[in-house]
C-alpha cells in the first residue's frame, strides 16, 4: 500500500489532472484517457482499467475533477454507450500546480547537491 501526505499527487494522478487540464472544456473521457497515458500513438502500454478508475473516483471525491455523462444521443448516434466525461477544477488545477513547483524544486535541490 502506497502511504503519502495529505494533499499530495501520485504520478498517475498527476499525469490524469495535466491530460484533462490539456483537454480543457472538453474533457476526457476513460479510454482516451489510457490511451493518452500510454503515449497516444496507440503503441505504449495501457494502464489497466482498475487502476485509472480508482483514481479517477480518487480524484473526483477530492475535488479535483468533475465528472458528467455525455448526451444519450451522442452515444445513440454513434452506436456505442454513452461515455463519463471528467474535467479538470479550479482545485485540481491548484493542485496540479503545486505538483510541478514541488517537482522543480526537487530538481533543483538535486542539480545543488
Amino acid at each position: 500500500m502506497v502511504y503519502r501526505k495529505k494533499g499530495s499527487l501520485l504520478e498517475l494522478e498527476r499525469r490524469i489532472l495535466e491530460v484533462a487540464a490539456a483537454r480543457g472544456s472538453t474533457g476526457v473521457y476513460g479510454f482516451a484517457l489510457a490511451q493518452d497515458l500510454g503515449g497516444g500513438d496507440g503503441g505504449g502500454k495501457l494502464v489497466a482499467h482498475g487502476t485509472m478508475y480508482k483514481a479517477l473516483d480518487r480524484l473526483r471525491r477530492e475535488g479535483l475533477l468533475e465528472s458528467q455523462w455525455e448526451d444519450p444521443e451522442v452515444a445513440e448516434a454513434e452506436n456505442r454507450p454513452r461515455r463519463r466525461i471528467y474535467f479538470v477544477t479550479g482545485a485540481g488545477v491548484q493542485a496540479l500546480n503545486a505538483a510541478e513547483a514541488k517537482g522543480r524544486d526537487l530538481e533543483l535541490g538535486e542539480a545543488g547537491a
